[in-house]
C-alpha cells in the first residue's frame, strides 16, 4: 500500500474555504472591535442576527462580482489587497444605505470607520493566512503524469494556468522503450518500473493518464495502474482533469471516440429549463432596451462627436442550427472598415474610433442586441455568434467548431467571461473549448455564474 499523499484541497474546497472563513474572520474582527473599543453600531452581543446575515450576503455577492473569490488572484498577495479594499468599500456603502435591514446610522460617524476597518482587517488577515499557509507548497496537490511526450507540454501549461496549487511532479514516458523516443526536458522523467516508489517518496496525490493512444501504455505500466486502482489510489484521464481544472472541453485532444466527450447537458432538451430561459431572455431584454433608451441621448452625442456617422450597424451572423440572422450593434469602427475580405478585429484595432473603444470596453455597443434576444434570434447567454465567412474558415481547421451552433448564440457567454477577444485561429480554439463546456454543462447555476462574471467584465471595463 502506498504512503499517504498528505493534505491538499480541491478547487471546490478552496472556494468554500475562502467564503466560510471570510465570514468567520469578519465576525471575529467585529467581535474584537466591539469588545475593546466604544463600538456599538454593529454589536455581536445583540439578538439582531439578521444584521449579520445581510452583511454575509453583501460580502458574498459583491466579493463574487469584484473577483474576491478568483483562485488565481487569491493566491497572490499583491492582488488581494486591491480586491479586499474594493469589496469592503462597496459592502459598507450598501450596508449603510439599507438601514431597514441593517442598524440605523450612528450619530457618531467614527463608528462607521470602526465598522469599515473591522471588515477590512478581518478579510485581509484571513487572505494573508490563506496565502501563507493554504496556498503554500505543503498543501499542493502533487501529480504524476503517465503518457506520451507529445501531449505533456500542453497539459502542463494548461494545468499551471488553471490552478496554482496543482503541481505536476514528473512523468512516466510510455514511449521510452522506442528507439526514436522523443525526450522532454521541461519536467523530470521517471522510469516506468519506479512508479510505486515515486508515489511513495514524492507523496503523490493523483496519477493522470495523458495518453492520446491507449495502445502506447505497456502491459507492465497497465499492471501497475491496476494495482494502484485496487488500492483505492486516484487515477484520472487527462481530458477529465483538463475539463475540471480549466472549465473547457479539450477538443484538440479528442480522437475517434469523440462521442465520450460530448454527453451534452440534459438541459439542452429540458423544456422547463428552456421555458425559463426564454422568459428570462424576454424580461431582461425589455429591461436592457429600457436602459438603452434612457442612455440613448448620451450615446447619440458621443457618436456625433466621436464617430461622425450612422449610429447603428448591422451584420450577418450564424445562429442556432447554422441559420443566419442579422445582428444589431452600435457602430464602433470607422466607415468602410472592411474594403475587401472579412478581417478579424484585434485588440487596439486602428479601425476602432475613440468613442467606439469606450462603447466596446463598457460593452454598451451590444445594447441593440437586446432586440435580437427579444426576436428570438439570440439568448442572453450562449456562444457568441460568428460571421459566416469565419465560421466556414474555422470549421475547416478546428474540429467540432460547428457544434457550437446546436444552441442559440448569446449576448454574453462562458467564453466571453473566461477568455480574451478572439482574433486568431488559436483564440477561436480557446473560445470553442469554453463554448462546448457551457453547452455540455449549462444549467441555472452556470447561467447565474456567467451573469455575475459579466458584471465584473463591465465594471472593470474588460470588453473589447
Amino acid at each position: 500500500m502506498t504512503k499517504s499523499s498528505g493534505i491538499h484541497f480541491e478547487i471546490s474546497e478552496r472556494k468554500i474555504l475562502l467564503r466560510l472563513f471570510d465570514l468567520f474572520f469578519v465576525g471575529l474582527s467585529l467581535f474584537l472591535v466591539s469588545t475593546f473599543f466604544e463600538f456599538d453600531y454593529f454589536s455581536v452581543y445583540d439578538d439582531h442576527w439578521a444584521w449579520f446575515i445581510v452583511l454575509a450576503l453583501y460580502i458574498s455577492v459583491f466579493g463574487t462580482v469584484l473577483e474576491l473569490y478568483d483562485l488565481q488572484k487569491s493566491s497572490r498577495l499583491d492582488s488581494v489587497l486591491g480586491t479586499v479594499l474594493l469589496t469592503t468599500s462597496v459592502t459598507v456603502l450598501f450596508y449603510l444605505l439599507t438601514p431597514y435591514y441593517t442598524p440605523s446610522l450612528p450619530v457618531n460617524r467614527l463608528q462607521i470607520l470602526y465598522f469599515y476597518l473591522a471588515i477590512l482587517f478581518g478579510l485581509y488577515f484571513w487572505r494573508w493566512t490563506y496565502i501563507t499557509f493554504i496556498s503554500s507548497p505543503r498543501f499542493f496537490k502533487k501529480v504524476l503524469l503517465v503518457g506520451e511526450v507529445s501531449n505533456i507540454k500542453t497539459i502542463i501549461d494548461a494545468f499551471a494556468n488553471a490552478d496554482p496549487n496543482y503541481k505536476i511532479i514528473g512523468f512516466i514516458n510510455c514511449e521510452c522503450s522506442k528507439k526514436k523516443a522523443v525526450k522532454f526536458k521541461g519536467l523530470k522523467e521517471y522510469a516506468p518500473e519506479d512508479m510505486h516508489q515515486i508515489i511513495k517518496d514524492e507523496s503523490i496525490s493523483e496519477v493522470v493518464i495523458a495518453s492520446y493512444n491507449s495502445e502506447n501504455i505497456t502491459p507492465s505500466i497497465y499492471s501497475d495502474l491496476i494495482v494502484l486502482l485496487e488500492q483505492g489510489f486516484p487515477i484520472k484521464e487527462y481530458t477529465q482533469v483538463y475539463e475540471d481544472l480549466t472549465s473547457r472541453v479539450p477538443v484538440q485532444f479528442v480522437g475517434k471516440d469523440f462521442y465520450k466527450y460530448f454527453p451534452f447537458s440534459r438541459n439542452n432538451k429540458n423544456k422547463l429549463y428552456l421555458t425559463y430561459r426564454r422568459l428570462f431572455d424576454i424580461l431582461l431584454s425589455i429591461v436592457g432596451l429600457t436602459i438603452g433608451l434612457i442612455i440613448l441621448p448620451f450615446i447619440l452625442i458621443g457618436n456625433l462627436i466621436g464617430n461622425r456617422g450612422q449610429l447603428f450597424y448591422t451584420q450577418k451572423r450564424v445562429g442556432e442550427n447554422g441559420v443566419p440572422f442579422k445582428i444589431y450593434k452600435y457602430r464602433t469602427m470607422i466607415k468602410d472598415a472592411e474594403t475587401g475580405a472579412a478581417v478579424w478585429a484585434t485588440k487596439n484595432d486602428s479601425r476602432i474610433t475613440a468613442f467606439g473603444r469606450f462603447l466596446r470596453t463598457s460593452r454598451l455597443d451590444e445594447i441593440p442586441q437586446f432586440l435580437n434576444i427579444l426576436k428570438g434570434d439570440m439568448s442572453l447567454i450562449g456562444p457568441r455568434p460568428e460571421r459566416p465567412y469565419f465560421v466556414k474558415e474555422l470549421s475547416q481547421v478546428i474540429p467540432f467548431y460547428e457544434t457550437r451552433h446546436i444552441v442559440k448564440p448569446g449576448l454574453t457567454g462562458w467564453a466571453q467571461v473566461k477568455s480574451r477577444y478572439g482574433s486568431s485561429v488559436d483564440d477561436s480554439l480557446l473560445k470553442l473549448q469554453y463554448d462546448l463546456y457551457y453547452i455540455k454543462h449549462r444549467s441555472f447555476l452556470l447561467d447565474i455564474n456567467i451573469l455575475v462574471k459579466t458584471l465584473s467584465t463591465v465594471i472593470f471595463f474588460r470588453g473589447q
